[in-house]
């Protein structure tokens, strides 16, 4: 696969031009808020050295979101906890998709994203009662895209907040080491979550998705980034429109709000998050930060090597 977006050269010296929606914060302030208790129920599974909780936690709305709670067998606390995000129309999975945090000492939970789940991986989370009923392309991405308060990841983004709160009240989990983390749309959620819960130990975000997005619905050949532009083929006259909605939405914005230590990564033949839409995040990331390239790959990016190096840079800032 060619590359298809900036060298690498260019995506260091590309800065993003998109444009802060007035009034972001003060949209987004409901969203801090940490919702009612959530509800762990331990459960049994074929796993020997890992203890498994279905989870259930009261998200945007206080509709309940679901996840897995994994902690390695016998542990008393505290420890340190990632909360992660799964990719787009993936869900939480079974148990045995949740083995790599807690087997090196974590507490992880890993949440669904309401109403996806049925893409690659499964999930148990409705959107209940959507309010972007609206006209909208296939997908999620246009779901309530004439309205930031109707749209589709206002509803997701504060269930990813909610899920911090839900973790940071386990008697297992040390409160001040907790970190999050994603890949693709998980890491736009980890993003969006690190600009708006001040006090994370970490955040690893890897070939993010949601970042840059006008720049993503222009120069992306693959993945929900298209269906913007599917819309706005047939809804020539709201291109404007759109992206004011997506703005409140975007990494890039949230980016200048988190101080986080931040592990990025992005893949310079990846057609689905355009590497330059991940380095305009990575830019305008306030708190310390690093990035991991990977020339020769596309959007699975780095894959266990990316794994192995969150490990390192996770034990680095939370000591399991």
């Amino acid at each position: 696969m060619p590359l298809s977006d900036l060298t690498l050269d260019e995506c260091h010296a590309y800065r993003s031009t998109a444009t802060e929606p007035p009034g972001f914060d003060e949209f987004w302030s409901r969203a801090r808020s940490s919702g009612g208790p959530a509800d762990f129920v331990e459960v049994s599974t074929s796993l020997k050295t890992l203890r498994v909780y279905d989870v259930r936690f009261p998200g945007h709305a206080e509709q309940p979101v679901r996840g897995w709670f994994v902690t390695p067998a016998g542990a008393d606390g505290p420890l340190p906890c990632v909360v992660e995000f799964p990719g787009y129309n993936g869900g939480r999975g079974l148990p045995e998709d949740c083995l790599l945090y807690a087997s090196a000492g974590y507490a992880h939970l890993f949440i669904d994203v309401r109403g996806q789940g049925s893409g690659w991986r499964s999930g148990d989370t409705e959107d209940h009662e959507p309010e972007g009923t609206g006209p909208q392309h296939p997908g999620f991405m246009t779901r309530g895209i004439l309205d930031p308060e109707k749209h589709f990841y206002r509803r997701v983004m504060t269930d990813a907040v909610r899920a911090v709160h839900a973790a940071r009240a386990h008697p297992l989990v040390d409160p001040t080491r907790v970190a999050v983390a994603g890949v693709s749309q998980g890491g736009g959620l980890a993003l969006a979550v690190a600009g708006l819960v001040p006090d994370l130990a970490a955040v690893s975000a890897d070939v993010p998705f949601l970042c840059d997005m006008r720049r993503g619905a222009e120069r992306a050949a693959t993945g929900p980034y298209l269906e913007i532009g599917g819309y706005l083929k047939v809804h020539r006259d709201r291109v404007e429109t759109v992206f004011a909605t997506l703005g409140h939405f975007d990494g890039v914005h949230f980016a200048r709000r988190a101080t986080a230590p931040a592990l990025f990564s992005a893949a310079l033949m990846d057609t689905t998050c355009p590497p330059s839409t991940v380095f305009g995040a990575y830019h305008n990331y306030a708190g310390p930060k690093r990035i991991e390239v990977y020339p020769f790959n596309g959007h699975e990016g780095g894959e266990t090597v990316q794994h192995a190096e969150r490990l390192r840079f996770f034990a680095d800032l939370l000591h399991p």
